[in-house]
């Protein structure tokens, strides 16, 4: 899943950047409310960490502007500032859930994990579309009862097809929600696909032609 982290502190965003890259989120990384408001219009996240204390702005405006806007991404307020009323505050305007610093990024991640699960009405860590089963803590994929070992990419990408799974994705969504802002190949979307459809089933992910890509439910 693609992450906006929304953070000034330089150091501790590059240690968020890291860790959560290691636990398989891609993250963009933007310091500033301008950076932000901008960066969300053209781009595709699976959630927002969004840090209050901004160097050009406040981050709860922030949040009024993308909600007002019509942006549901989900989104996590991390900040130094555990006010009770402030955190009130934060959840009225849209927020779907706070953390305060100092943090575990454990806890981030699983934060996380939880908000988008609720965005795609998700009950539990797993993902069963079929015979394909996604575990979203361990990273696990089976399909027909057989393990499926998957490359970092490759699990992206088959997380995205599937929690959109009967829906139609983009080449363009794909690269984006997969590799974020890093250097994309020009074909690197079709090789995973192919390395998807080997591994498991060619009928499992079907091209629409013209348009993208989208997951099916197969036994």
């Amino acid at each position: 899943m693609r992450i906006m982290l929304v953070e000034d502190n330089e150091l501790l965003a590059q240690g968020i950047c890291l860790s959560l890259a290691k636990l398989g989120m891609q993250v963009d990384h933007l310091s500033s409310y301008q950076q932000a408001l901008v960066g969300i219009k053209n781009e595709t996240f699976s959630a927002i960490v969004l840090d209050l204390g901004l160097p050009d702005g406040n981050g709860k405006e922030l949040l009024k502007a993308w909600r007002a806007e019509g942006v549901s991404i989900p989104t996590i307020v991390l900040t130094a500032n555990t006010d009770f009323d402030t955190k009130l505050e934060c959840l009225d305007i849209g927020a779907d859930d706070y953390l305060g610093k100092p943090f575990d990024v454990r806890e981030l991640a699983a934060r996380i994990r939880a908000i988008v699960r609720r965005q795609y009405g998700l009950d539990n860590n797993s993902l069963n579309i079929g015979a394909l089963s996604i575990d979203l803590n361990t990273r696990e994929v089976t399909f027909r009862d057989q393990n499926v070992p998957l490359s970092r990419r490759e699990f992206q990408l088959l997380l995205e097809l599937a929690q959109s799974a009967g829906r139609v994705l983009t080449r363009s969504q794909l690269e984006q929600l997969t590799y974020g802002w890093d250097e994309v190949g020009s074909n690197s979307i079709e090789v995973h696909i192919h390395h998807l459809r080997k591994k498991m089933a060619n009928e499992l992910i079907k091209t629409v032609r013209g348009i993208g890509y989208t997951l099916t439910e197969v036994n």
